[in-house]
């Protein structure tokens, strides 16, 4: 895609985001009636296009403020866990996806059909975080444990823990576009 129109498409996004300000959920609340909008996360051949249902932020324990904000694609339906990020070659360090699940439990996930390495993130009821999963190997089978109950987890690209420095216990916050 030419960088005029993916600048083009970037600002319409941005545009509107910001036209939509005064009616916008809290962090973490549920909005039923979901705008979609298709991001390209990669070049084309490169996988399902990555569609935006939201934003999460990454916020410090110490201090309580935002130590980073994605774009993220919702995972919330049985079908949809299951494929997850499978099949995608790339994806934008500024995006990820954020699988919710209907109670806390120990979560288990694996690579299978996954290209892109990937950090892991296992979060419990109360948006904090109690487990991580760095540099998950793509195509693996190997099981990448929670170790503790999560009812929320979120995968970004590999080494964007490590660069923003997000730690146990800090927390996310989200909200649905």
């Amino acid at each position: 895609m030419n960088v005029k129109i993916m600048l083009a498409i970037f600002a319409s996004l941005y545009i509107s985001s910001c036209q939509n300000q005064p009616g916008r959920q809290p962090a973490g609340s549920a909005d039923t009636a979901a705008t979609v909008s298709t991001i390209p996360s990669a070049p084309a051949g490169s996988g399902p296009e990555f569609r935006k249902e939201g934003v999460l932020s990454f916020i410090s324990k110490e201090k309580g403020d935002t130590i980073s904000t994605i774009s993220i694609e919702i995972a919330e339906t049985d079908d949809e866990r299951a494929r997850g990020l499978m099949d995608r070659k790339s994806m934008a360090d500024t995006l990820g996806m954020l699988f919710i699940f209907p109670a806390p439990e120990e979560q288990s996930f694996w690579m299978k059909n996954t290209y892109i390495s990937l950090d892991i993130l296992y979060i419990d009821q109360n948006m904090e975080i109690v487990s991580i999963q760095k540099y998950a190997t793509p195509l693996s089978e190997e099981s990448l444990p929670s170790f503790k109950k999560a009812q929320y987890v979120v995968e970004v690209n590999a080494g964007y823990v490590d660069k923003q420095k997000i730690k146990y216990g800090d927390k996310i916050a989200f909200r649905k576009d």
